[in-house]
């Protein structure tokens, strides 16, 4: 376990540094102090320790957004406030804001995306199915949703939607409906 925490530190401190395009086994191995067998054994490619890597990275930074996320009580709000709370933690970290660069080895442009974001997606979201217990079956596809239009909003700055505020009136006038979701 200590080997991993200190082979996605030295990952992400690669990523800071170097940009997504500097990491590799050998060099994320090399800045751990670990062998390249080690960083194979827990993570079995590039794309899977840059992956982790970043998933972490969010985990951690998540830890406001998901408290803030507790307070609320409506589950038209809580959407609202995961898009803008979301926003703002991503820009507001150097690695995670890295994300919205187009270079080498940028994991938002993977193949397999998607995929590696469900969990995370799932793990912010599952709150809103006890404020609305209706939801559970749809809570695949409103991930699947919230990655996309959450990718949009991170990579695409608009001067229509540049305060958090615009970015409320947007999702509460859109999203909201589109999930069935009606404030209290």
């Amino acid at each position: 376990m200590r080997s991993r925490r200190k082979i996605l530190d030295a990952t992400l401190e690669l990523i800071a540094s170097e940009g997504f395009g500097g990491v590799n086994i050998a060099a994320a191995a090399h800045a751990a102090g670990v062998t390249r067998q080690t960083v194979y054994s827990n993570f079995g490619s590039r794309e899977d320790l840059v992956s982790q890597a970043m998933a972490d990275l969010l985990f951690r930074a998540t830890t406001g957004l998901r408290s803030r996320l507790a307070e609320i009580d409506d589950a038209a709000e809580y959407i609202v406030e995961l898009f803008v709370v979301g926003r703002a933690v991503v820009r507001d970290d150097p690695i995670l804001a890295r994300l919205v660069r187009i270079e080498p080895g940028n994991p938002i442009f993977d193949a397999d995306m998607i995929a590696r974001a469900k969990p995370i997606a799932h793990e912010l979201l599952r709150p809103l199915t006890k404020l609305d217990p209706a939801i559970e079956p749809q809570l695949d596809d409103i991930a699947q949703i919230g990655i996309r239009l959450g990718l949009s909003v991170v990579l695409f700055d608009d001067p229509d939607i540049e305060s958090d505020e615009d970015l409320r009136r947007l999702i509460a006038r859109w999203v909201v409906p589109a999930l069935s979701l009606t404030h209290r």
